[in-house]
Parts: structure tokens; sequence; C-alpha cells
């Protein structure tokens, strides 16, 4: 398989999740501002996955730009990443329609904790087949410890989410602040 082809699966995917998400927001009954206030969980849980969703790919972006060939470990690894992903329509309408509760927070956290494991597994597996551009290296090594750092927070947030779970929404944005600017070291690397 070639990269442009694996690139070209998973923009179709992920644009299809971003798609599925969208189709779960539903127009209230009434045309008032009240109306609105019942949908507002879910148009706010939307708006959080469309974010992550979105900081997911333009990463990936960089990530497979860095790569120089494609090999069936990799396909597996980008797969299991898109699995993930593709869970993240059903954890966003869950938390939305049960306004951010315990358990559905717990789930949204859980979920997040896998997509970003999987993208570590993608991230090590290309770092460790030695299929991605040397000049690359040390900047995808130190992806490693966001990834990490992101990891912690979402296992915090399944904690906090008993205790308190807009804590745990809160600690969502922050893993989203800390990923929203891909890593412009791969940018850097380009212009030596």
């Amino acid at each position: 398989m070639t990269k442009s082809r694996l690139e070209a699966f998973s923009d179709g995917v992920i644009a299809i999740i971003i798609t599925i998400m969208v189709l779960e927001l539903k127009v209230p009954e009434g045309n008032t501002i009240d109306d609105l206030k019942p949908v507002l969980p879910i148009f706010m849980s939307y708006v959080l996955s469309f974010f992550n969703i979105a900081i997911y790919w333009a990463n990936h972006h960089h990530l497979l730009y860095t790569v120089r060939t494609v090999n069936s470990k990799i396909m597996w690894a980008n797969t299991h990443l898109l699995f993930w992903l593709s869970l993240t329509p059903f954890g966003t309408a869950y938390m939305g329609e049960h306004h951010f509760n315990v358990e559905s927070v717990v789930l949204y956290a859980i979920l997040q904790a896998m997509n970003g494991f999987a993208y570590a597994i993608l991230l090590k597996t290309i770092l460790s087949n030695g299929a991605h551009d040397e000049l690359f290296s040390e900047v995808l090594k130190k992806q490693s410890f966001k990834g990490l750092a992101s990891l912690i927070i979402y296992l915090a947030a399944i904690a906090v989410a008993f205790i308190k779970p807009a804590i745990s929404g809160v600690m969502f944005v922050i893993v989203s602040i800390m990923w929203v600017i891909p890593d412009k070291n791969i940018e850097r690397r380009l212009d030596t």
C-alpha cells in the first residue's frame, strides 16, 4: 500500500466520523432560546469531539508526512487508531444525551484514552520499523512525551468524573489545547 492510499483512507474515515457526529444534532421543536437549552449539552459534546477529531486529523497528517514507506504493521496500527476514533460519535452522543453525567463522562474519557493509546501505538510502530525519515526521529520521540501526558490526564479524568464530571470536561479541553497546534518541529525540520 502506498502512503497516499493510507492517507486517503484515513481522511475518508475521519470525514465520515465527523459527518456521523453532526447528524446526531437535532433541531429543537420550539423556536425560543429556552427550547435550545435541552440541546446545549449535545452541542457542547459535539464541539469538543469535533475539535478532538480535527486535532487527530491534523496530527495524523503531520505524523504520516514523516513516513517513507508503509508496511502491514503501520496499516494495522493506523486501522487500530481509526477504530477507536470511529467510536467517538457514540461517546459524544452518549455524553450529550445524558448531560455529562458520571457514567457518560467516564465512557468518553475511556474512549479518548484509547484514542490516545492507539495514536501512541501508531507513532511507536512508525519509529520502531524504521519506516520514517531519520530526519524526524527526535521530533517524533518528543511527541511520545506529549502522548504520555495526554494519557495520564485522560486516566485522571476517569477518576475525577466520579467526584465532579465538569472537572473532567476541563481536563478534556486541556488535552485538546496541548495538541491543537500540530508539532511545529516537523515543519521546522523541513526548513533545515
